[in-house]
């Protein structure tokens, strides 16, 4: 549009040299790479998660005010409940609970 509508003649060179448009396609292929990176990563992430199971538990209400909260997901095949509770309980934490899905 610029060589229809407002021509620029500069330096005696063409009126559609491609050379201007270079630093505009360069930074809109910067953008578009950033913007799938962070879209790439959000998707790997699973993230946002709306929902949780945890959420359900009375004791996560206060975890982003005063507590620290501390969930463990026994997805792995090697997760052993008993042992995982005795060891948590061995630290000493206000609670341990139990959220099931």
């Amino acid at each position: 549009m610029s060589v229809v509508a407002y021509p620029h003649i500069v330096a005696g060179r063409p009126l559609n040299s491609w050379p201007a448009y270079v630093p505009i396609t360069f930074e809109s292929m910067v953008l578009v790479a950033c913007l799938t990176a962070v879209i790439g990563m959000l998707a790997m992430n699973g993230l946002p998660q709306p929902y949780h199971p945890v959420f359900n538990s009375p004791q996560f209400a206060r975890a982003s005010r005063d507590r620290f909260f501390l969930c463990i997901e026994a997805d792995d095949p090697k997760f052993d409940l008993g042992a995982t509770r005795h060891f948590l309980e061995s630290l000493q934490p206000m609670g341990v609970t139990q959220v099931e899905p």
